[in-house]
């Protein structure tokens, strides 16, 4: 399984590249899982359903399932937060797996740049990044990816995790 993450500054074009990226990952025949890590709170649910009912009761899983999708919801219920490697293991089989998010995880990363953004680059300090994606003119002792080609991001990830899934 090749784990890439997808790091940058909020507001950079991280989803935005992913949406991109995911559809190339499929075109493939790859079979792509995202991990997303949220800074702040969600929630799938609402008030009122009978799975947030079963949540707000104390369950500590509610598991909802249908013809199109299922979902396990995990209460946490002051357990520490999941690290990325116990998250990974619920994943089921796949091929590509994208993280958003998770900046100092120690897994290779293409930073998302924008010099509009006004923020410094990550990978100065960032020894993960391995690669920047970005639409502007940059300096950098790393490869540089155009944004907006995710056949060129995704040629590079998969190059550069040596897997024998590379076209």
């Amino acid at each position: 399984m090749i784990v890439f993450g997808i790091a940058g500054w909020s507001g950079s074009g991280k989803t935005t590249l992913l949406e991109k990226l995911i559809p190339e990952l499929t075109s493939r025949k790859l079979r792509v899982s995202v991990i997303k890590h949220a800074h702040h709170g969600f929630d799938l649910d609402r008030p009122g359903k009978d799975s947030f009912r079963h949540r707000e009761a104390g369950a500590s899983q509610v598991l909802m399932l249908s013809g199109q999708r299922w979902v396990l919801m995990h209460e946490l219920r002051n357990e520490p937060e999941p690290t990325l490697e116990e998250q990974l293991r619920l994943l089921g089989p796949c091929d590509v797996v994208l993280i958003e998010g998770f900046k100092a995880a120690a897994v290779p990363k293409i930073e998302v740049f924008r010099l509009e953004n006004g923020k410094p680059p990550l990978w100065p300090d960032s020894p993960h990044v391995v690669a920047v994606a970005t639409d502007a003119a940059i300096e950098a002792p790393l490869p540089i990816l155009p944004l907006n080609d995710a056949a060129e991001i995704a040629d590079f990830m998969l190059a550069h995790s040596g897997s024998a899934l590379t076209p």
